[in-house]
């Protein structure tokens, strides 16, 4: 398979997390840019992509690129593609632009061009074109362009990547999937200790920890990729890496949510069964000011209200109240809050140890860390530096035949662990929406049929 260029489009502050993942997942060339990662492999890495990056929103496929002045010249140097490469009369297609110029006024100008050069194009050949389709195109193309370069994609996606395929009950303004996963992956947690979200509302940090605790693919709930329309869509391929579970693993935690809200409650466990982590994940409705201590050692990660809907001196004694259960309930925890009201955050009355700034939607937000612990700050700093310390690696070398020996032992028993679990996961992944179904069916084509 030959290698080739790809854009992972993502959120703003979520460039480096995803940079990590590509290369977790064996990019080459990897390339942060503005909100997006520019990246190189074939086609295996890009069905893999869609299937397993959890803070991208979309990849894009690079066919050509050239500098233009205006939407007229778009349209020439469209034209000069060979575009039954890509698609046939009998295809239908779509054109998303976004435009970062002073030189093109108007993006819904440019894509009207774009459509005009593809129609032109086969009308030429065979005084026929294909079909514009606003949704449920065949044939998805983005063009981007910044300043006067123009970039043309294919867009090998569709629906969002942050659509995970397993949310059908909501509440308000429910967080972005990507998002979550992202804020997640900054905490540097894997799985090695519960987790909590004590306002969880539909359950997305919840699910989103979970699949990373096992390590699940995050597109494995998905109905469709845009790229199983294409002409030269490798099936074999794509069930061969939708039907791999061999990289997931076993999670020896418990994952916490809890929420004020009965609605919210309801549309989270709703959630939680349909991406099938109901084993892994609880869920009650209670306010945090309630709850009992955290389990030591715990991550808690929390998406409160920023204020929007809440009366100013309601939201300051809100974080207030974070801030003192926090104190007093989560000794020897790590605690991530984000939120858009800065000076809600200082309510909490805290020392965060990182600030990190990231977007939820349009609002500007910051993505605070707090290192909590029980006595003086001080002891705190000292066992923190000891334990760093400790963590050192030794030269207490072993006898390579005897290492050699423990990691096949391991590498059996975590696979035999593995092997029984496989089963009940994927009795557990529906989707209600059309009708219950197991996710990882031995085949596409019946994974498909499920669907119908």
């Amino acid at each position: 398979m030959r290698d080739y260029q790809m854009i992972a489009k993502t959120f703003k502050g979520l460039e480096g997390v995803l940079a990590q993942e590509l290369i977790e997942l064996g990019a080459d060339n990897v390339q942060q840019e503005r909100r997006a990662v520019s990246f190189t492999g074939d086609l295996r890495l890009m069905y893999r992509a869609n299937l397993c990056l959890r803070t991208a929103s979309r990849i894009l496929k690079p066919i050509t690129s050239f500098t233009a002045r205006d939407a007229d010249e778009v349209y020439h140097k469209m034209k000069e593609i060979n575009w039954e490469q890509y698609m046939s009369l009998t295809s239908t297609f779509a054109i998303d632009t976004t435009v970062y110029s002073e030189s093109f006024r108007h993006s819904k100008y440019v894509t009207y061009r774009a459509k005009d050069a593809i129609a032109d194009w086969f009308m030429e050949r065979y005084d026929k074109r294909p079909n514009v389709r606003i949704e449920g195109a065949e044939m998805l193309l983005n063009i981007h362009i910044a300043q006067e370069k123009v970039t043309i994609c294919l867009d090998s996606t569709g629906e969002s990547l942050h659509k995970r395929g397993w949310r059908t009950a909501m509440t308000e303004a429910p967080i972005n999937a990507c998002l979550a996963a992202g804020m997640i992956l900054m905490t540097g947690w894997r799985g090695e200790s519960d987790f909590y979200d004590p306002m969880c509302g539909s359950g997305t940090l919840l699910i989103e920890a979970a699949m990373i605790a096992q390590n699940i693919a995050p597109g494995i709930c998905r109905q469709s990729f845009a790229f199983e329309k294409w002409r030269d869509f490798d099936r074999d391929l794509f069930e061969e890496l939708y039907n791999d579970d061999s990289a997931e693993r076993d999670f020896e935690h418990h994952i916490y949510g809890s929420d004020s809200s009965f609605y919210a409650v309801r549309a989270a466990e709703q959630n939680i069964k349909n991406a099938g982590v109901q084993r892994l994940v609880s869920v009650r409705q209670i306010r945090m000011q309630e709850l009992p201590e955290f389990n030591k050692g715990s991550l808690i990660v929390m998406n409160p209200p920023y204020g929007e809907r809440i009366e100013p001196r309601d939201i300051y004694k809100l974080y207030g109240e974070i801030g003192t259960v926090l104190k007093h309930k989560a000794a020897d925890c790590n605690a991530w809050i984000i939120s858009s009201n800065e000076e809600a955050l200082k309510n909490i009355g805290l020392h965060p140890s990182k600030k990190i700034p990231l977007l939820n939607g349009e609002l500007e937000c910051l993505y605070n860390h707090y290192e909590l612990f029980s006595g003086e700050r001080k002891n705190f700093v000292a066992a923190r530096q000891q334990q760093y310390s400790a963590k050192k690696p030794s030269h207490n070398y072993k006898h390579q035949s005897d290492s050699k020996d423990d990691s096949k032992s391991k590498s059996h028993s975590a696979s035999h662990r593995r092997f029984q679990l496989s089963s009940s996961r994927r009795e557990d992944r529906q989707v209600p929406a059309q009708g219950k179904r197991p996710f990882k069916t031995p085949s596409v084509q019946r994974r498909r049929d499920k669907r119908e």
